[in-house]
Protein backbone atom coordinates (compact mmCIF):
# COMPACT_ATOMS: atom_id res chain seq x y z
CA UNK A 1 0.00 0.00 0.00
CA UNK A 2 2.15 3.20 -1.29
CA UNK A 3 0.53 5.75 0.45
CA UNK A 4 1.60 3.86 3.63
CA UNK A 5 4.54 3.49 2.73
CA UNK A 6 5.09 6.90 2.00
CA UNK A 7 4.21 7.97 5.28
CA UNK A 8 6.35 5.74 7.25
CA UNK A 9 9.05 6.87 5.09
CA UNK A 10 7.92 10.89 5.59
CA UNK A 11 7.27 10.73 9.14
CA UNK A 12 8.33 7.46 10.92
CA UNK A 13 11.52 7.40 13.05
CA UNK A 14 14.20 4.08 13.01
CA UNK A 15 15.33 3.86 16.56
CA UNK A 16 17.70 1.39 17.96
CA UNK A 17 16.91 -2.00 18.91
CA UNK A 18 14.49 -2.59 15.63
CA UNK A 19 12.03 0.09 16.57
CA UNK A 20 10.12 1.77 14.25
CA UNK A 21 8.15 4.97 15.63
CA UNK A 22 5.14 6.06 13.88
CA UNK A 23 3.31 7.50 16.63
CA UNK A 24 2.49 10.69 15.16
CA UNK A 25 -0.15 8.90 12.54
CA UNK A 26 -0.64 5.20 13.55
CA UNK A 27 -0.16 4.52 17.40
CA UNK A 28 -0.81 7.83 19.42
CA UNK A 29 -1.47 10.51 17.09
CA UNK A 30 -4.08 9.02 14.41
CA UNK A 31 -4.31 9.84 10.64
CA UNK A 32 -8.10 9.05 10.42
CA UNK A 33 -7.89 9.64 6.10
CA UNK A 34 -5.15 7.04 6.45
CA UNK A 35 -6.82 4.49 8.62
CA UNK A 36 -9.99 4.79 5.95
CA UNK A 37 -7.80 3.94 3.10
CA UNK A 38 -6.18 1.66 4.92
CA UNK A 39 -9.80 -0.08 5.81
CA UNK A 40 -10.74 0.34 1.93
CA UNK A 41 -7.52 -1.62 1.09
CA UNK A 42 -8.37 -5.05 3.52
CA UNK A 43 -12.02 -5.06 2.13
CA UNK A 44 -10.36 -5.16 -1.40
CA UNK A 45 -7.96 -8.14 -0.10
CA UNK A 46 -10.88 -9.96 2.07
CA UNK A 47 -13.12 -9.52 -1.03
CA UNK A 48 -15.48 -12.39 -0.51
CA UNK A 49 -15.07 -13.78 2.94
CA UNK A 50 -17.73 -13.76 5.45
CA UNK A 51 -16.78 -11.84 8.30
CA UNK A 52 -18.90 -10.03 10.75
CA UNK A 53 -16.44 -9.20 13.45
CA UNK A 54 -13.39 -7.60 13.69
CA UNK A 55 -11.02 -8.27 16.68
CA UNK A 56 -7.67 -6.45 18.02
CA UNK A 57 -5.65 -5.89 20.66
CA UNK A 58 -5.51 -3.16 23.34
CA UNK A 59 -4.32 -0.30 22.76
CA UNK A 60 -2.92 0.45 19.89
CA UNK A 61 -4.82 -1.61 17.43
CA UNK A 62 -8.48 -0.33 18.64
CA UNK A 63 -8.55 3.10 16.26
CA UNK A 64 -7.17 1.55 13.13
CA UNK A 65 -9.67 -1.73 14.15
CA UNK A 66 -13.02 1.04 13.92
CA UNK A 67 -12.15 2.62 11.22
CA UNK A 68 -11.71 -0.76 8.96
CA UNK A 69 -14.92 -1.76 10.82
CA UNK A 70 -16.76 0.67 8.64
CA UNK A 71 -15.65 -0.78 5.49
CA UNK A 72 -16.94 -4.42 6.45
CA UNK A 73 -20.09 -3.10 8.35
CA UNK A 74 -19.54 -5.43 11.27
CA UNK A 75 -18.76 -4.52 15.60
CA UNK A 76 -14.86 -4.00 16.70
CA UNK A 77 -14.13 -6.42 19.65
CA UNK A 78 -10.52 -5.72 21.93
CA UNK A 79 -8.88 -7.90 23.77
CA UNK A 80 -8.04 -6.09 27.21
CA UNK A 81 -4.55 -6.23 28.64
CA UNK A 82 -6.15 -6.51 32.24
CA UNK A 83 -9.14 -7.20 34.33
CA UNK A 84 -11.09 -4.93 35.27
CA UNK A 85 -14.22 -4.70 37.66
CA UNK A 86 -16.31 -3.84 34.89
CA UNK A 87 -15.67 -7.00 32.81
CA UNK A 88 -18.35 -10.20 34.43
CA UNK A 89 -18.53 -13.37 33.75
CA UNK A 90 -16.65 -16.21 31.13
CA UNK A 91 -14.04 -15.03 29.37
CA UNK A 92 -11.36 -16.08 27.21
CA UNK A 93 -7.52 -15.67 28.62
CA UNK A 94 -4.25 -16.09 26.48
CA UNK A 95 -0.53 -15.04 26.96
CA UNK A 96 1.18 -12.51 24.81
CA UNK A 97 4.61 -11.13 24.86
CA UNK A 98 4.62 -7.95 23.53
CA UNK A 99 7.86 -6.91 21.53
CA UNK A 100 7.80 -3.03 21.99
CA UNK A 101 6.87 -3.24 25.91
CA UNK A 102 9.39 -6.40 26.34
CA UNK A 103 6.70 -7.99 29.08
CA UNK A 104 4.04 -10.49 29.25
CA UNK A 105 0.30 -9.90 29.63
CA UNK A 106 -2.74 -11.54 29.90
CA UNK A 107 -5.20 -10.86 27.05
CA UNK A 108 -8.99 -11.39 27.67
CA UNK A 109 -12.15 -11.32 25.73
CA UNK A 110 -15.76 -11.76 27.49
CA UNK A 111 -16.98 -14.80 26.03
CA UNK A 112 -20.38 -12.94 25.38
CA UNK A 113 -18.49 -11.23 22.52
CA UNK A 114 -17.49 -14.05 20.59
CA UNK A 115 -19.61 -16.84 19.35
CA UNK A 116 -18.94 -20.42 17.45
CA UNK A 117 -20.77 -19.17 14.47
CA UNK A 118 -18.50 -15.72 14.21
CA UNK A 119 -15.95 -15.39 11.36
CA UNK A 120 -13.46 -12.95 12.88
CA UNK A 121 -10.83 -10.85 11.13
CA UNK A 122 -7.89 -9.69 13.32
CA UNK A 123 -6.87 -6.40 12.86
CA UNK A 124 -3.19 -4.70 14.37
CA UNK A 125 -1.00 -1.91 14.12
CA UNK A 126 2.37 -4.07 14.05
CA UNK A 127 3.44 -7.40 13.44
CA UNK A 128 6.90 -8.49 14.69
CA UNK A 129 7.16 -11.48 16.16
CA UNK A 130 3.86 -12.55 15.92
CA UNK A 131 3.06 -13.49 20.01
CA UNK A 132 -0.03 -10.84 20.42
CA UNK A 133 -1.45 -12.35 17.02
CA UNK A 134 -0.69 -16.47 18.30
CA UNK A 135 -2.75 -15.16 21.19
CA UNK A 136 -6.12 -13.84 19.28
CA UNK A 137 -5.76 -16.78 17.47
CA UNK A 138 -5.34 -18.76 20.35
CA UNK A 139 -8.68 -16.61 21.70
CA UNK A 140 -11.07 -17.14 18.60
CA UNK A 141 -10.11 -20.70 18.28
CA UNK A 142 -11.29 -21.02 22.04
CA UNK A 143 -14.38 -19.77 21.33
CA UNK A 144 -15.02 -22.21 18.36
CA UNK A 145 -15.19 -19.41 16.40
CA UNK A 146 -12.88 -19.04 13.04
CA UNK A 147 -10.42 -16.69 12.12
CA UNK A 148 -11.15 -15.43 8.43
CA UNK A 149 -8.14 -14.08 8.01
CA UNK A 150 -5.73 -11.35 9.54
CA UNK A 151 -4.99 -7.73 8.95
CA UNK A 152 -1.84 -5.78 9.64
CA UNK A 153 -0.59 -2.26 9.07
CA UNK A 154 3.21 -2.63 9.35
CA UNK A 155 4.84 -6.48 9.34
CA UNK A 156 8.62 -6.00 10.34
CA UNK A 157 9.00 -8.67 8.02
CA UNK A 158 13.27 -9.20 9.05
CA UNK A 159 11.15 -10.85 12.08
CA UNK A 160 9.51 -14.21 12.20
CA UNK A 161 5.90 -12.94 12.84
CA UNK A 162 4.83 -13.15 9.46
CA UNK A 163 6.68 -16.46 8.29
CA UNK A 164 4.70 -18.10 11.99
CA UNK A 165 1.20 -16.85 10.89
CA UNK A 166 1.54 -17.36 7.40
CA UNK A 167 3.08 -21.51 7.81
CA UNK A 168 -0.02 -21.68 10.07
CA UNK A 169 -2.71 -21.26 7.37
CA UNK A 170 -4.03 -18.14 7.88
CA UNK A 171 -4.23 -15.46 5.01
CA UNK A 172 -2.21 -12.49 6.28
CA UNK A 173 -2.64 -9.12 4.52
CA UNK A 174 0.30 -7.07 5.70
CA UNK A 175 -0.63 -3.19 3.74
CA UNK A 176 3.24 -2.68 4.90
CA UNK A 177 6.28 -5.10 4.64
CA UNK A 178 9.50 -3.52 6.45
CA UNK A 179 12.28 -5.88 5.05
CA UNK A 180 15.40 -3.97 7.07
CA UNK A 181 15.54 -0.49 8.56
CA UNK A 182 18.97 1.00 10.21
CA UNK A 183 18.43 3.54 13.15
CA UNK A 184 22.22 4.92 12.37
CA UNK A 185 21.10 5.89 8.56
CA UNK A 186 17.27 6.50 9.19
CA UNK A 187 16.96 4.20 6.44
CA UNK A 188 14.00 1.48 5.55
CA UNK A 189 13.13 -1.00 2.97
CA UNK A 190 10.46 -2.35 2.23
CA UNK A 191 9.14 -5.68 0.42
CA UNK A 192 7.85 -5.86 -2.72
CA UNK A 193 4.49 -6.85 -2.69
Amino acid sequence: MNCLEERILKDGVVKEGNVLKVDSFLNHQMDIDLFNEMGKEWKKRFEGKTINKILTIEASGIGIACVAAQHFGVPVVFAKKSKSINIDGDMYVAEVESFTHKCKNQVIVSKKFLKEDDQVLIIDDFLANGCALQGLIQIIQSSGATVAGIGIAIEKGFQNGGRIIRNLGFQLESLAIVDSMDWKTGAITFRNM
